[in-house]
């Protein structure tokens, strides 16, 4: 498998991008090749210092980059040797199988959206991220890429996150809910309630690759058994980042609560392994990035401020999409899901 890295993308590149693509090269040898994006002569020297030396990666020159401030289909337009639109051209050429930036999420986007296109019947690509629960992980989708969206594109939200679930998380029958106000079928607004009609439509037809939990809530995320909760992209991005903001500042007032005085410090001395590992499964590096599902070709959005180890998790997030066919099987599911006559999933 080939995969194009945005080596210019994130807070911190080039350098802990190419200390991950060092880790995921050393832990696997399924990829043939990584073609890493950006400056040439700049990748080229920061990979010397680093000691990226595998014979496995390239380099494909792109002489300008996105950065995090601009708009990101704006940027896409004026900058068109850019580090995230010469990953993208590498994937619709052929020459790579999937990308991954921990950039401009915007950039990645439109570059994903313009170049790749959308799989056969897919309205609009969305972002699915996940959120560590008591049941494993729960995608929220859409978690950015479609602001306004049409309950026609939650429905397909929910066939793509169910069988990217089942796929390469291997969840066999995903659960998935509606983001909503109240766990009653009467709450919500019409645009919530409009993907309920449009959802229970699709399990009547017996069409539908998901168990329906019907209307959720944000305790749900974590507590409930819950692999998709289905949102527009506005409300998706602000809920993952009260969610990120939150585990942030617990982790802040813990640390300063402890240190008040020996008994507590001795405390959690002797609690640390507890700690570290709730850490571990709440810490967006443990995951590495975001699926964008819906575009042909795989695409992995990382977090800016990405680390080496999220940017080898965001890697690894490549490597098991491509593995297991995921697209091609949201395909199938999206026709199998609109061959029964009044089931559609295009715009109205």
């Amino acid at each position: 498998m080939n995969i194009a890295l945005d080596a210019m993308g994130g807070d911190q590149a080039p350098g802990m991008n190419l200390e991950g693509a060092k880790q995921i090269l050393a832990s696997r040898d399924d990829i043939t090749s990584l073609i890493l994006t950006g400056p040439e002569s700049t990748l080229k020297k920061a990979a010397a210092q680093c000691g990226l030396s595998d014979p496995r990666v390239r380099f494909a020159d792109a002489t300008e980059v996105v950065g995090m401030e601009e708009s990101g289909a704006k940027a896409l337009r004026k900058k068109k040797n850019s580090s995230i639109s010469v990953a993208a051209d590498l994937v619709k050429a052929g020459e790579a199988q999937a990308l991954v930036s921990a950039g401009n999420t915007g950039a990645a986007v439109a570059a994903a959206t313009i170049k790749l296109r959308l799989l056969k019947g897919v309205a609009r690509a969305g972002i699915a991220s996940p959120l560590p629960n008591e049941f494993g992980v729960c995608n929220l989708l859409d978690a950015g890429a479609n602001p306004e969206a049409k309950p026609e594109h939650l429905v397909g939200y929910a066939i793509m996150g169910s069988v990217y679930s089942r796929e390469v998380l291997k969840v066999s029958l995903p659960h998935v809910g509606i983001m909503s106000n109240g766990e009653e079928e009467e709450k919500g607004t019409p645009f919530t309630k409009e993907t309920m009609r449009l959802l229970k439509e699709l399990v009547d037809h017996k069409r539908a690759p998901f168990k329906l939990l019907g209307n959720v809530e944000g305790h749900d995320l974590f507590q409930t058994r819950l692999d998709v909760c289905l949102c527009d992209g506005f409300t998706g991005n602000i809920v993952l980042k009260s969610c990120e903001a939150t585990a942030k500042a617990m982790s802040k007032w813990m640390k300063a609560e402890f240190k008040k005085n020996p008994l507590r410090i001795a405390g959690a001395l002797m609690g640390k392994g507890a700690f570290q590992a709730v850490k571990d499964r709440t810490n967006y590096e443990s995951y590495g990035g975001s699926p964008l599902l819906g575009v042909n070709g795989v695409v992995i959005i990382a977090h800016g401020g990405s680390s080496a180890l999220a940017i080898k998790n965001a890697l690894k997030m490549a490597a098991e999409a491509i593995k297991h066919q995921v697209n091609p099987k949201i395909e199938e599911a999206l026709l199998e899901a609109q061959r029964e006559p009044g089931v559609s999933l295009t715009d109205s």
